[in-house]
């Protein structure tokens, strides 16, 4: 069974969504709000406290990482970006086509795009950290607006990108 929170951030509503402990979806606000969790998530706020309070430090400067269990479903590929992502520090921000190159695939820049914009884990599996290679902040799966509020609370100047 998997439980949800809501949790009020420094973004907007963020829900956190997993099993046992484990992270497997987290939903950050769009361009219409708070994301809804499927209809067979059942609400239990007390499953994520610990989340909660790490997703708060974090947006508040209070810390640099998350310590929480993630389980994000994905294929291969997608798992291999979502790894390489994690790897970018705070407060840097990479081009789709240095993870391509991370991954070791370098003409992987739009599959890397698609593979971004199916992180079951934003924020945490820290997607809003890659950006075009122009420097524009490129697509995001919650707004625009969140993404260059995380990119801001974090330091990184998007316009900037830095190479791996």
């Amino acid at each position: 069974m998997i439980t949800f929170a809501r949790i009020e951030t420094a973004i907007g509503h963020v829900l956190v969504a997993g099993s046992g402990g484990t992270i497997t979806h987290l939903r950050l606000p769009d361009d219409t709000g708070l994301q809804a969790p499927d209809p067979d998530w059942r609400e239990s706020p007390d499953d994520w406290r610990d989340a909660a309070a790490q997703i708060a430090d974090y947006l508040a400067g209070k810390r640099d990482d998350f310590d929480l269990p993630l389980a994000p479903k994905g294929t291969d590929f997608q798992q291999r970006v979502w790894r390489a992502l994690q790897a970018i520090p705070r407060g840097q921000t990479r081009s789709y086509g240095d993870i391509a190159r991370k991954i070791g695939q370098p003409g992987a820049m739009r599959a890397v795009g698609l593979a971004n914009g199916r992180n079951p884990i934003p924020l945490i599996i820290p997607c809003h950290r890659v950006i075009a290679a122009d420097g524009s902040l490129g697509g995001f799966s919650g707004s625009l607006a969140v993404k260059r509020r995380l990119l801001e609370i974090e330091g990184a100047h998007a316009h900037t990108p830095r190479l791996l």
